[in-house]
């Protein structure tokens, strides 16, 4: 028994480690659910032109130029009373639309000065028209 029992050191079968892996791979992909971004939730009016009539009374014209003057309809304002004439006609008809409309070229810092004036004047509804 004078026999010493040399240990071998054990090997790691690697040639199945490829099938393995790649059957590892094709379990989680199968498994795994992606969760679709929702993105926001906005219901959009249906497709096609449609003309809501708004009576001309109902809207005020608030036009910005390139040099952040202001016209209330057809009005020359300083920006400052912008809030006082709003809400002088706002009480006089509670379904006023106030239609801005900015020159292209308006500085950002003017847009938002008005809309701010729009804000203290307690306006509801503000319409962005289309600058073109």
């Amino acid at each position: 028994m004078g026999k010493k029992r040399r240990f071998k050191g054990g090997e790691i079968p690697t040639s199945s480690m490829a099938d393995i892996a790649f059957l590892l791979l094709i379990f989680f992909l199968v498994t795994t659910t992606i969760d679709t971004d929702k993105g926001l939730g906005i219901v959009l009016p249906p497709p096609g032109d449609i003309e809501i009539e708004i009576r001309k009374e109902n809207i005020l014209n608030c036009l910005i130029n390139s040099q952040g003057k202001v016209l209330l309809d057809e009005e020359p304002t300083s920006v400052e009373q912008i809030h006082r004439i709003v809400g002088q006609r706002l009480r006089e008809n509670d379904k006023l639309i106030i239609s801005v409309k900015a020159h292209p070229k308006t500085a950002y810092n003017d847009y938002v000065r008005v809309i701010d004036q729009l804000k203290m004047a307690n306006a509801k509804r503000i319409s962005i028209a289309n600058s073109n």
